[in-house]
């Protein structure tokens, strides 16, 4: 007995050991992965002064009208991930993409990020761009601030457009997500490893191989950072926070969704109950997964195009 017992100690302890080599040796790889991307990281966009820090912003195209590219949670390169889509707007808009706090080559914040200082700080870097008459259009989360965003400045606001976005009474946004364990996974390195083993996230798109790489290497950057964790932490009080706002009723509003979200009940009818008191309000469904604007840009675009030349 006792020697089955000190077997069993002995395998426990090896596997413990096991263990904390494996972490050491995680944590280290990650340690000088991170130095070394740091270097291979290209500037793209220009730095805009906002509340003391440096927002990115890529700005391309030279149409007479403006279209603003709000990026949705955890987007680690919103300029990038949105390349696609600022390729097909361009010809025909100044398209501004703004890159929040802690995302793309932005600062990081200490500021909460509530929806008042995450929408405050947009318009801040659009004021600083002297960008006052724009369509604001948005992905995901970009839902819940913009429904803010065009009620707080509503005479700037041209129209919204919703790419899958969120919508403030959606089922599940009250669930309490682990911080703590997703902030460990991102500082001891097993982020990184997770990715690496998940496969390539832009196969079969239509990225070029640059930018697919610089999207990753960002991705390792920003992933997991502790302003956009916080953000996370306000994720429930947000939404909450905006059920209690409408879209105006004169505002234009058209909304891209996915024609089959399983993931969220009434995906859907959601999306046609904030356009049904609309006088310009129109809810498009498209094939596709949450990421329309990586296989639908040109169908965005050309949709958003008739729909703003039908209410003109």
């Amino acid at each position: 007995m006792k020697k089955t017992l000190n077997i069993i100690l002995k395998s426990i302890g090896v596997i413990a050991i096991a263990i904390v080599l494996f972490l050491a040796i995680v944590f280290i790889v990650n340690m000088i992965s991170n130095k070394s991307e740091q270097g291979k990281i290209e500037s793209y966009g220009q730095y805009v002064a906002v509340d003391g820090k440096n927002m990115n912003v890529l700005i391309q195209g030279q149409g007479e009208e403006t279209v603003v590219l709000l990026p949705g949670y955890g987007t680690a390169a919103p300029a990038l991930d949105f390349k696609l889509l600022v390729d097909e707007l361009s010809p025909f808009y100044k398209v501004v993409v703004i890159e929040p706090f802690g995302y793309g080559l932005s600062d990081e914040t200490e500021k909460e990020r509530s929806t008042e200082n995450i929408v405050s700080e947009i318009h801040e870097a659009l004021q600083q761009l002297n960008i006052d008459r724009y369509t604001l259009m948005g992905h995901s989360i970009a839902g819940i601030y913009g429904l803010d965003y065009v009620n707080k400045y509503p005479n700037e606001v041209s129209a919204f457009v919703g790419i899958d976005s969120s919508v403030p009474t959606q089922p599940g946004m009250d669930v309490k997500f682990p911080l703590k364990t997703f902030a460990f996974l991102e500082q001891s390195g097993l982020l990184r490893m997770i990715k690496k083993l998940s496969g390539d996230p832009y196969v079969g798109l239509s990225f070029d191989d640059q930018t697919k790489e610089q999207m990753r290497i960002i991705s390792n950057k920003n992933s997991n950072n502790a302003t956009t964790l916080n953000e996370m932490k306000h994720i429930s009080s947000n939404f909450k926070g905006a059920q209690l706002l409408t879209f105006p009723k004169d505002l234009p509003l058209i909304f891209f969704i996915q024609a089959n979200n399983t993931g969220v009940e009434g995906w859907i009818p959601l999306h046609e109950k904030q356009v049904k008191d609309s006088v310009h309000g129109k809810v498009m469904t498209m094939e596709g997964e949450h990421y329309l604007h990586h296989t639908k840009s040109k169908a965005i675009v050309e949709n958003f195009k008739g729909f703003m030349g039908e209410i003109k």
